[in-house]
């Protein structure tokens, strides 16, 4: 817009009657044009590292220490929340693609490019049909990239299922055993209250229902400690690598089915220590 608005008013003084030629004019008349210098657009990463701001004025080069362009900082972008690149160190600065290309003189070559289609479903065929034609480079999908870039948080993601399922195994073993203990404490009222002539069934719905009120109030303690546990996770890491990438999180479906686990475990592991316990003759349980 600058540069328009300039070369705009350089042809409106050329048909006006000629005035005394301004200092820097060019033999015929010519007005010399005075280029901006060219924006570039650098990460919050390197923003803060190098304590620049928004209209501060660079000098780019494709060697350390050589001659190079005067640029000026025209954004800041936020990094995408990109798993590959959470532990790479880098700095990344955007810019014009002549721009880069005069300045790495790389010629007319790119190592990659990006093809977007109109619509999802004839991506397969245009990417047949590259294939097919292209000489020298080969084109994939941006899924299978990401898929193939991803694989060692693949690899960690089945090994934090694999703990997650000893964890419920373990903890599912630890809630029956309590339960048994808790239940065996009240070997007398129970006792007691089969003496009175309440029936077993009554007796067993009352513990599992007591084991049921148990398990929903352990349900929502635990749910709460796991959200807060991912707001220190995610604090902490998102801090450590600079990147809004989200760590750990408490989705509804994990909520879920921590809930359903707690309560199919708490009803089963009741269910089972009242059925152990009201099978005992009442006499014995008072020890006689």
């Amino acid at each position: 817009m600058i540069s328009l608005l300039a070369l705009a008013g350089g042809l409106a003084a050329a048909q006006a009657p000629a005035p005394a030629p301004p200092q820097g004019a060019l033999p015929g008349g010519a007005l010399r044009v005075h280029r901006p210098p060219r924006t570039i657009a650098i990460d919050e990463r390197l923003a803060a590292d190098a304590g620049l701001r928004v209209g501060d004025r660079v000098v780019l080069s494709a060697t350390s220490g050589g001659a190079g362009d005067t640029v000026v900082l025209a954004a800041v972008t936020r990094r995408g929340a990109d798993p590959s690149e959470v532990a790479r160190a880098e700095y990344r600065v955007r810019l014009h693609l002549d721009h880069l290309q005069a300045l790495a003189d790389y010629g007319d070559r790119v190592d990659r490019f990006a093809v977007a289609t109109r619509r999802p479903s004839v991506a397969g065929r245009v990417l047949d049909d590259v294939n097919r034609v292209a000489f020298g480079f080969r084109a994939h999908r941006s899924a299978d990239i990401a898929v193939g870039t991803s694989r060692t948080f693949q690899v960690v993601s089945r090994f934090h299922r694999a703990i997650g399922v000893i964890t419920i195994v373990a903890s599912a073993i630890f809630l029956l055993c309590i339960l048994l203990l808790k239940v065996e404490e009240r070997r007398r009222d129970v006792a007691a209250l089969r003496l009175m002539g309440i029936s077993r069934a009554t007796v067993v719905r009352s513990i599992v229902l007591e084991a049921l009120l148990v398990s929903l109030f352990g349900a929502a303690l635990g749910t709460l400690v796991g959200w807060a546990g991912t707001l220190l996770i995610n604090w902490h890491y998102q801090g450590v690598y600079r990147t809004p990438l989200v760590f750990a999180l408490v989705t509804p479906g994990i909520v879920l089915f921590a809930v359903g686990l707690a309560l199919v475990l708490g009803v089963g592991a009741g269910l089972a220590a009242a059925v152990r316990l009201v099978r005992t003759p009442p006499l014995a349980l008072f020890g006689r």
